[in-house]
C-alpha cells in the first residue's frame, strides 16, 4: 500500500510537470492519484477502478508524460484509447495542461471529422496518440500510424468501451502493437467483462480501487420523482431548472429524439442559454457547445449518454435524468458530472411507470435507496395519453416476463382468441347475393382488425 502523500513533489516528478500541476491549481493528490502514480512510475501494469470525478485522468497522464519525457523520433511511443470523441478531447486537454512546459507532441484521432488534418499531424511526428479505437485502426490500415515504438498503452473508461462494442477493435489493436509494453486499464466499474479483458490486456497488474464499484460521490444529493407521463416530466423539469440553486446543469435523455424534444420545450420557456448535443450533431457544433458550457456561457446542456463521460466541468450544480438510463452503470457516470472536486451537487431523476423496474436495479448497484420527493402541487395533473399508457404497460409486461418466463401479461396473445373463419361463398349468378357476400366479408375483416 502506498503511504499517504501530501504533495505532488513526493512523486519525484520533474520540474516541468510540477510547475504545470501548480499552475493548474492541484494542491494535493486525490486517492486514485496517490495509489496509481507511484505504481505507474515504477513500470507496473495497473487495473484502476475509480468512480468518475476522482482525478483518474491525471493518475495516468502525469506518469506517462514523465516517462515519455521529451520529443523523440517520428513515431508514437504511447497510445491512449478512449471510447468517445468527447473523452479523447478531455484527455488531450489534460495532456496539454500538464505537458505545458515540455516539448512533447500529441495528436488526437477520432471520427466525425475528415482524417486529412489528423494524418498531416501524425506525419509531422508524434510522441503520444490519443484515439478512439475505430479511427486508430483506420489510419493504421492506411499506413499512416506505425506502432513498433509504442511502449505504453492505456485504456480509459474500459467499461464504456465494452458497452459500445469495441472489444473486437481492442483485440485487433493488441495484435499490432509490441508485446513488451506497460499497460494501464481504468474503469468506473468492475464487471465480469472487465475482468476478462484485464486477463487479455494486463500482465500481473496492480489493482487500484479507491471506492466501491458503482458507488456515487458523497458530495451529491440524490432525489427521485415518480412521474406518470412525459408531459408531467417536462413541467417538472421546467420547475427544477427554474428553481433556487440551479446555476448550471446537464439534462440527460435516453435518445436523440427525446433530447431534441426537451431542448425545444426548454427553449420556449427558459430565458437562459441552452444547448443540445447528441450523435446527430456535427462535431464542431458539439465542441462549441461543450466549450460554451464549460465557460459558463450556457446554463443548460441537454445531452444523450454520448456526453455522460469524460466531461471535466467544475461547478455543475445539477444533473437531471429526464430518462432513467438502461445501462445501469451509466447512472453513476451521469450524476458524476456534478459534485466534482469536493463541490456539492444535486442529481434528480424522473421515473415513469415503466422505468421504476430499472431504477430499482440501479439502487441495488449503488447500494443506496435514493430519497423520493413528491411532485409539487402547482404542477398540473396531466392525464396520460392512451398510446403512452399502453407503451408503459407493454414494457412492464416485458420486464415481468423477463423475470418469470411463465408470466402472462395483459398484452400476450390469448389462445382462446381466434379470427373469424371466412367461408368460401358458393357460386351464384345473382348480383345482389354477390354484393351481400362482399359486405359480409368486409365485416369479418373489420372484426379481425379490431
Amino acid at each position: 500500500m502506498v503511504d499517504q502523500l501530501q504533495s505532488f513533489e513526493n512523486f519525484n516528478l520533474n520540474k516541468q510537470l510540477l510547475r504545470a500541476v501548480q499552475e493548474i491549481g492541484y494542491e494535493k493528490p486525490t486517492p486514485i492519484q496517490e495509489k496509481a502514480i507511484p505504481l505507474a512510475l515504477s513500470g507496473h501494469d495497473i487495473l484502476g477502478i475509480a468512480q468518475t470525478g476522482t482525478g483518474k485522468t491525471a493518475a495516468f497522464v502525469l506518469p506517462l508524460l514523465f516517462k515519455v519525457k521529451y520529443a523523440q523520433g517520428q513515431h508514437p511511443r504511447a497510445l491512449i484509447l478512449a471510447p468517445t470523441r468527447e473523452l479523447v478531447m478531455q484527455i488531450e486537454e489534460a495532456v496539454r495542461g500538464f505537458g505545458k512546459y515540455t516539448d512533447l507532441r500529441y495528436v488526437c484521432l477520432y471520427g466525425g471529422l475528415g482524417p486529412k488534418p489528423q494524418i498531416e499531424k501524425v506525419q509531422q511526428g508524434v510522441d503520444i496518440l490519443i484515439a478512439t479505437p475505430g479511427r486508430f485502426l483506420d489510419l493504421y490500415k492506411k499506413g499512416v500510424v506505425y506502432t513498433r515504438d509504442i511502449k505504453t498503452m492505456i485504456l480509459d473508461e474500459a467499461d464504456k468501451m465494452l458497452d459500445m462494442g469495441f472489444l473486437p477493435q481492442i483485440r485487433a489493436i493488441l495484435e499490432i502493437i509490441p508485446v513488451k509494453r506497460q499497460n494501464m486499464l481504468f474503469s468506473a466499474t468492475f464487471s465480469d467483462k472487465i475482468e476478462n479483458l484485464s486477463h487479455e490486456f494486463l500482465e500481473f497488474p496492480e489493482r487500484v480501487e479507491v471506492a466501491p464499484q458503482a458507488s456515487t460521490a458523497d458530495t451529491i444529493d440524490q432525489y427521485k420523482y415518480y412521474v406518470p407521463n412525459v408531459r408531467t416530466k417536462l413541467d417538472l423539469l421546467e420547475k427544477v431548472v427554474s428553481g433556487p440553486g440551479f446555476d448550471r446543469g446537464i439534462v440527460f435523455t435516453k435518445s436523440r429524439k427525446n433530447a431534441e424534444e426537451v431542448f425545444r420545450y426548454l427553449q420556449h420557456r427558459q430565458s437562459g442559454s441552452i444547448r443540445v448535443i447528441h450523435a446527430n450533431k456535427g462535431q464542431n457544433t458539439r465542441i462549441n457547445s461543450m466549450d460554451e458550457f464549460k465557460k459558463g456561457q450556457v446554463k443548460i446542456l441537454v445531452a444523450t449518454d454520448v456526453a455522460a463521460r469524460g466531461l471535466d466541468i467544475s461547478m455543475v450544480s445539477h444533473v437531471v435524468n429526464f430518462d432513467v438510463p438502461l445501462i445501469y452503470e451509466d447512472y453513476v457516470h451521469r450524476i458524476g458530472r456534478t459534485g466534482r472536486a469536493e463541490n456539492e451537487g444535486t442529481a434528480v431523476t424522473f421515473i415513469n411507470p415503466a422505468e421504476s423496474y430499472h431504477f430499482e436495479k440501479i439502487e441495488a448497484i449503488i447500494r443506496k435507496e435514493v430519497q423520493e420527493r413528491r411532485i409539487p402541487k402547482d404542477i398540473p395533473a396531466h392525464e396520460t395519453p392512451f398510446d403512452e399508457q399502453q407503451g408503459y404497460e407493454r414494457e412492464i409486461d416485458k420486464q415481468k416476463k423477463g423475470e418469470d418466463p411463465e408470466f402472462k401479461g395483459a398484452f400476450h396473445e390469448k389462445k382462446s382468441y381466434q379470427p373469424a373463419r371466412i367461408e368460401k361463398p358458393k357460386k351464384s349468378g345473382n348480383k345482389n347475393s354477390k354484393a351481400k357476400r362482399n359486405r359480409n366479408q368486409m365485416k369479418t375483416k373489420g372484426k379481425w382488425k379490431k
